[in-house]
């Protein structure tokens, strides 16, 4: 399954309700299984980010609508990346002409 990366940012409704967060985790990883994703690793970071997932979804597709359904819920904005494993990436690197 394609392997996706998300950096989220709180919202300002996210930080007023800080103490929900593992809640809303623990939401949002059954929300993903059940859309047909999963939520492989989950971190809060400092710096630039407040918190990293790596996840997986069966297509870019599914991803974009897990991605949008958890952000609708207002307490975070996030940037999704597309990553590529090893493996891909040295299949990618071998078909450059």
């Amino acid at each position: 399954m394609p392997t996706y990366i998300t950096l989220f940012n709180w919202t300002q409704q996210g930080m007023e309700k800080l103490k929900e967060s593992p809640a809303r985790l623990d939401a949002a990883r059954e929300a993903m299984r059940q859309a047909g994703a999963e939520l492989k690793s989950f971190y809060t970071t400092m710096g630039r980010y407040d918190m990293v997932a790596v996840w997986e979804a069966r297509d870019d597709e599914t991803a974009s609508r897990v991605a949008l359904s958890l952000l609708s819920r207002g307490a975070a904005r996030s940037e999704t990346l597309r990553a590529f494993g090893e493996d891909e990436y040295r299949r990618i690197i071998a078909d450059l002409p």
